[in-house]
């Protein structure tokens, strides 16, 4: 009984749910071109800006670049702080 209601129920809503007179594969293929055609665009117009960006501050950037190089330090391996609090030794009396 249990399986009869269970279908009966899934039926009914997927009759309610459904599209009807929606062609979904059309509709999926639209939004999918728009997609695309969107990307390429976007792809375009940062290739672009990113090209005319550097022809322009290519000499104030290598200057700037040289000028604040950062200092080099020691990796964190190497490094004689301990990050991570050492406990004291123990009491002689304790043993």
């Amino acid at each position: 009984m249990f399986f009869i209601r269970s279908a009966f129920w899934l039926s009914l809503a997927f009759v309610l749910v459904a599209p009807h007179g929606v062609d979904l594969g059309a509709v999926v293929s639209a939004a999918k071109d728009q997609a695309l055609a969107a990307g390429m665009q976007a792809g375009r117009d940062l290739a672009v800006s990113q090209i005319a960006g550097a022809a322009e501050g290519l000499p104030g950037l290598t200057i700037e670049a040289i000028t604040n190089t950062p200092s080099i330090d020691l990796p964190m391996q190497d490094s004689p702080k301990s990050a991570v609090p050492f406990p004291r030794p123990r009491p002689h009396w304790m043993g």
